[in-house]
């Protein structure tokens, strides 16, 4: 495993020999719900506000801080970071998290905890 030494020692990867490239990484969710709950987030009339708004939020924030979450997670400038939805099917919310950056390391980490904490908000509101 590259993040343990051979001693069995947590560590960062050493990523300085890498060169910079553009990286892309695109993760997805679902929240299932009742239908009515569906109905209730795209009329926007649940009494906590408009649930998809904070939700996207709630995604771009969280891939901003996902070193902070993720130990030995390295600490990137992100480019770009989107979040969409779908709200097309009876009884969920889908939900796609792109996450763009120019350098040495992957931005699927970021992606993945924008997607998951988009769906915890989403989850977290409308219950």
């Amino acid at each position: 495993m590259s993040h343990v030494t051979s001693a069995g020692e947590a560590r960062m990867v050493d990523i300085s020999r890498k060169a910079d490239t553009v990286r892309v990484a695109i993760a997805g969710g679902k929240v299932i719900m009742k239908p009515e709950t569906l109905a209730a987030i795209k009329s926007a009339s649940l009494k906590k506000g408009d649930v998809i708004a904070a939700a996207r939020i709630a995604g771009v924030m969280a891939a901003k801080k996902t070193p902070d979450l993720i130990p030995l997670c390295h600490t990137i400038l992100i480019d770009e970071v989107s979040i969409d939805f779908d709200l097309s099917a009876e009884n969920s919310v889908g939900i796609t998290a792109t996450a763009k950056s120019t350098g040495r390391t992957g931005v699927e980490m970021e992606a993945l905890v924008a997607a998951s904490v988009a769906a915890l908000t989403i989850y977290d509101m409308a219950k």
